[in-house]
């Protein structure tokens, strides 16, 4: 089973007020020397019991790890380089308002050889509405830059059903993504999450009728520009010689193993036992004080049989080609005919297949309810 790590950095300029992800507004100078520290012994203590060369996949999100300079980068791969696989996919997420002054070329020596720009929107007004503290040129310099120093291999995220967008403005922004000529674009509607600041003050949304049209829009100008959708929201350039698809996030989707180091950063292991299978669920302290004062404390929690497959569904699920029965039965340990009569129910109202765990493209639109039909 693939084994990937994730590795999380908490701070960021100026929080969105539509993440609910763990970031925190940076107060002060950054605790580079600090953080690094930290993140290594977490790291070591987490790869312990990984064989030689066992990362196939490293993400380094966040928060905005682009705040941090190519050095620090470059200390943290040189610590993790005993466990890196040669051909290893190595992620970072970078904010355009923070890389004016970066050297890209510095990230890609440093090891990272795959950029995900957080463009969002190439529309003055909606980067101003989303809270965003870059303009569309700072992402069209960002890209530019990105290219000039070694990265071929660029994902631009983007959202549509922005407040009050229409479905013209929601086809630019992507036609303006299309235009830099990135390898990947993903390309997902913008939700309301409890406990973000659209949550309190929720803003003007397009209605479900108009953000369906510009979904199904953009998938078509997507595929008419080359992009495969091999996920509900991941676009991924067709090429006969590269496979372009983020091989991290895939490794997520497939119920695969990952390790998680950071502040607030989450794992998922799954291990052999002698009743079956255990998979066990690892958090990080959220808080970035609490992380940097005790980096080695993680909390674990089993998964339960009985929550298994919903966990397993709402990730294989998104992908568009689903995924084997096998593999439902290798990656929980459970039969498939615990996902039964529910899956032959759904089956014949069209929103899955008969044939693998995959979900059809009316059931992509309506996942949410597919799955709660198994939480009932």
């Amino acid at each position: 089973m693939t084994l990937s790590l994730y590795v999380h950095f908490p701070w960021c300029v100026r929080k969105c007020p539509y993440c609910d992800f763990n970031s925190h507004p940076l107060r002060g100078a950054l605790q580079t020397a600090d953080y690094l520290a930290a993140l290594e012994a977490d790291a070591r203590e987490a790869l312990a019991e990984v064989p030689h060369a066992g990362i196939a996949t490293v993400f380094f999100g966040g928060g905005t790890p682009s705040l941090f300079p190519p050095s620090a980068f470059a200390q943290l791969l040189d610590a993790l380089a005993p466990w890196l696989a040669a051909d290893a996919e190595v992620t970072m997420e970078a904010n355009p308002g923070t890389t004016e002054h970066s050297d890209f070329r510095g990230y890609r020596l440093a090891g990272i050889n795959r950029l995900s720009l957080g463009a969002q929107s190439f529309e003055a007004a909606q980067l101003e509405r989303l809270g965003r503290i870059h303009a569309a040129a700072d992402t069209r310099r960002a890209f530019e830059q990105a290219r000039r120093g070694g990265f071929d291999n660029i994902n631009l995220d983007l959202m549509y059903a922005l407040p009050e967008q229409s479905l013209a403005a929601a086809l630019e922004d992507l036609r303006e993504a299309l235009s830099l000529g990135p390898e990947h674009i993903s390309w997902y509607q913008l939700t309301i999450e409890p406990k973000t600041e659209f949550a309190r003050r929720p803003p003007s949304l397009p209605d479900d009728e108009l953000a369906a049209e510009m979904d199904s829009a953009g998938r078509r100008l997507l595929a008419e520009a080359g992009f495969e959708r091999y996920e509900i929201s991941a676009y991924a350039q067709t090429r006969p010689d590269r496979d372009l698809r983020c091989r991290h996030n895939l490794n997520y989707w497939r119920f695969g193993n990952y390790i998680g180091v950071g502040a607030g950063a989450h794992g998922k292991l799954s291990r052999a036992i002698a009743t079956g299978l255990q998979v066990v669920r690892t958090a990080k302290a959220a808080q970035p004080r609490l992380y940097l004062a005790a980096p080695l404390n993680t909390e674990t929690r089993q998964v339960a049989a009985d929550e298994l497959p919903v966990e397993f569904l709402m990730n294989a699920l998104r992908l568009t080609q689903g995924v084997a029965f096998e593999a439902f039965e290798s990656g929980t340990g459970l039969p498939r005919s615990v996902l039964q009569p529910v899956w032959d129910e759904l089956a014949d109202l069209g929103l899955v297949c008969r044939t693998r765990l995959a979900a059809t493209e009316l059931g992509l639109r309506y996942l949410d309810g597919v799955l709660a039909r198994f939480l009932t």
